[in-house]
């Protein structure tokens, strides 16, 4: 008996040699996502939008994410990882190049559309892990995705500071920094990356309905697997509202520039490693997925609520002024009214100031970013335990389109949310939507 346990030990166990070159890949390719997200609303508030055109530039990715992510999903199944996840690598490169020239709105949402429709790097990304691991290590294995993730929003932002503090606040700049991120992780993906999905383990493409609404809605059927589809899709509307409005609700609440958001973004890229790089494997040997999915819920609506609360106290080196100044830098074109006179997002006065906002901010980031780390590779573990090995490819790009639909969504209704009803509102609505998701979740899965 004691023979066998320690038999079956290493198979349970990770093999990290397999596992770091899909890290590393993912890792350089995410640096470029990262260091433009915290910028994306200031970029477009220096051409003047307002908070619905912010939530609806936030929509664009996402919502191409959707037509493309389960079309290459389903195509890695038949031609295998390797080869769909460079295309998707270029056509994101493609984006942040665009990115850099943008001198006008119309150009900013471009990049984001290009760079959506090719964007199946993650659910690419996931479905090598699965590859290569085995039910009782994938969660640990696809939270190293979220561990790449949240190490890229701690090197990330410190990149786009360094890049604004060398260019004058140029929001342009960073964005060719992205591509030449993501030109590396093409090239390191070419030379690094060896192909995970058998030849003769692939599907083939001879009928409409493998990569058609059929199979979608015939995935949607099968026990559990429908359920834990939706809950994606229902609490990554939370969650997505909260990442992408982030920058909004620090600029509105606390007056936080580009460089001082860097702050943020790295300390919740810090709490996102630990939890997927070290805690989850540790939590879902001992837990189970099903408990990690109800705890990261309960963390999320914590988070989501601390972060509606947040004091509206500006930092003591905050000044209305400088903001204000930084946001009109890249609209200077001829003939225009001041954008300083025009700036639609409303920041907040010099009245009172003081450590307490940032710091309740920085506090409620903790509960949410445990929840949001922990819900996505314990939802998509158990998704890959409910399928076949043929459909783990095509389950995870369903997964991932419904994931950028609930991210398509989110913003075009936080942003209106937080037009008409005020920076806390998408926060409270979120909080609602996870609070009701936990206790139906409680009767599903019981």
């Amino acid at each position: 008996m004691k023979v066998n346990a320690v038999a079956k030990n290493p198979n349970d166990k990770l093999d990290y040699k397999k596992i770091m070159p899909v890290f590393v890949i993912i890792l350089i390719d995410l640096l470029g996502l990262t260091i433009i997200i915290p910028l994306m609303s200031f970029y477009a508030a220096s051409f003047g939008a307002n908070a619905t055109a912010i939530g609806l530039l936030g929509a664009a990715y996402p919502a191409m994410q959707v037509v493309g992510a389960p079309i290459l999903g389903r195509l890695s199944d038949r031609f295998g990882r390797k080869p769909i996840l460079i295309i998707s690598q270029v056509g994101t490169m493609l984006g942040f190049i665009l990115l850099g020239f943008a001198d006008a709105m119309w150009m900013l949402f471009a990049a984001r559309i290009l760079d959506g429709l090719s964007g199946a790097n993650i659910s690419t990304a996931q479905a090598v892990i699965s590859d290569i691991t085995t039910e009782k290590n994938r969660t640990q294995g696809l939270g190293l995705i979220g561990a790449a993730f949240g190490l890229g929003f701690v090197i990330g932002p410190v990149i786009a500071f360094l890049s604004l503090a060398v260019s004058n606040n140029n929001y342009h700049v960073p964005a060719f920094v992205a591509a030449g991120f993501s030109l590396v992780s093409i090239i390191m993906t070419v030379i690094l990356l060896k192909e995970t999905h058998p030849t003769e383990n692939r599907i083939t493409l001879t009928a409409r309905k493998e990569i058609s609404l059929q199979l979608f809605f015939a995935t949607l059927r099968k026990p559990m697997v429908g359920f834990l589809l939706v809950m994606i899709f229902v609490y990554q509307i939370a969650f997505g509202g909260f990442q992408q409005l982030l920058s909004l609700f620090t600029l509105n609440r606390l007056g936080l520039n580009a460089s001082g958001n860097s702050i943020i973004f790295v300390w919740v890229g810090i709490l996102v490693v630990s939890v997927q790089g070290y805690f989850i494997g540790k939590w879902s040997r001992r837990f189970g997925e099903i408990k990690l999915i109800r705890f990261g819920l309960a963390m999320l609506v914590a988070g989501l609520l601390l972060t509606a609360l947040t004091p509206r106290i500006p930092p003591p080196w905050y000044s209305q002024t400088e903001i204000k100044a930084e946001l009109s830098v890249n609209r200077n074109l001829p003939g225009e009214t001041p954008p300083t006179q025009n700036l639609q997002i409303e920041v907040p006065s010099e009245s009172k100031k003081g450590l307490l906002g940032l710091g309740w901010l920085l506090l409620a980031m903790i509960p949410a970013a445990i929840g949001g780390g922990v819900l996505q590779p314990s939802v998509n573990s158990l998704l890959t335990r409910k399928v076949s090995v043929e459909e783990i490819g095509g389950t995870l790009g369903f997964s991932a389109a419904l994931l950028s639909a609930a991210n398509a969504l989110a913003p075009v209704v936080g942003g209106a949310l937080f037009q008409n009803f005020g920076a806390s509102a998408p926060y409270l609505f979120g909080a609602i939507l996870c609070a009701l998701l936990f206790f139906i979740s409680k009767r599903n899965f019981s």
